[in-house]
Parts: structure tokens; C-alpha cells; sequence
């Protein structure tokens, strides 16, 4: 009997990781960084090796690890998030909402949110021509 427990436990806890780091985040907009509206702050959560161009000016550079111990310097406004892929998106989000802060929209680094819904969700590189 308590074997059993332990077991559906663990399986409890295993579900809920795998949820929180795949599972899509609810609420939360997909928007290309150029249709960002002005009164969104925007913040990278990439690792400072990913980030090759600067969108924006106006970028709060913060990745995802640093999150913790950057909080109290991000502005409290609404915020649009900039990730590498959909994991980073999912946890940063999440990790954001738990310091308090209001998340509103997001974009993904490797595809334009206009190509999402016409792109396999597993490809989302972009082939070269002369492939």
C-alpha cells in the first residue's frame, strides 16, 4: 500500500515538472517584436551568447537563470518577452508571473509569429536556398 503511494507520488511530481517546462503558457499572445505596442517593456530572456542583434533599443536583457536575482530592477508595467524557443518561453513566463509581473504578449527568436500557423511545429529553421 504505501509502495503504491509513493509510485502515484512520483508520478504526480514527474507530471507537473514536464507540464510546467512544456505545457503552452494561457493568456499570453503571440506578436512579431515590430507590432509591439510602445507601452510594453520589452525583456529578452535568451542566453547573452544568443542574442546576435539588438531588436530594440528599449530591450531589457535578462536570461532566464538571472530572472531571480534581476527582479527587483525590472519595471512593474506590462511586459512582452522575447524567448529561443518555446521551453524558454514557457518557463520564463511562469517564473515572471510568480515575481508578480503581468506578462501580455511574446515572440520567439527563431519564427515570426505571422509563419507559425503555416509551419510544422517541429521545423521551425529556416532552410537555406541552396539546400
Amino acid at each position: 500500500m504505501i509502495q503504491g503511494g509513493l509510485l502515484v507520488m512520483v508520478l504526480i511530481l514527474v507530471v507537473v515538472a514536464l507540464y510546467r517546462r512544456y505545457g503552452p503558457v494561457k493568456g499570453v499572445s503571440c506578436l512579431p517584436v515590430d507590432q509591439v505596442p510602445s507601452r510594453l517593456l520589452i525583456v529578452d530572456l535568451r542566453d547573452y551568447n544568443e542574442v546576435n542583434d539588438r531588436m530594440c533599443r528599449h530591450t531589457l536583457h535578462i536570461p532566464v537563470a538571472y530572472i531571480k536575482r534581476q527582479s527587483p530592477s525590472i519595471p512593474r508595467q506590462p511586459l512582452h518577452v522575447i524567448a529561443q524557443d518555446e521551453v524558454e518561453k514557457n518557463i520564463g513566463i511562469r517564473l515572471l508571473r510568480s515575481y508578480g509581473f503581468e506578462v501580455k504578449s511574446y515572440s520567439i527568436a527563431v519564427c515570426d509569429c505571422q509563419e507559425r500557423g503555416r509551419m510544422s511545429r517541429w521545423n521551425t529553421t529556416k532552410k537555406s536556398k541552396t539546400a
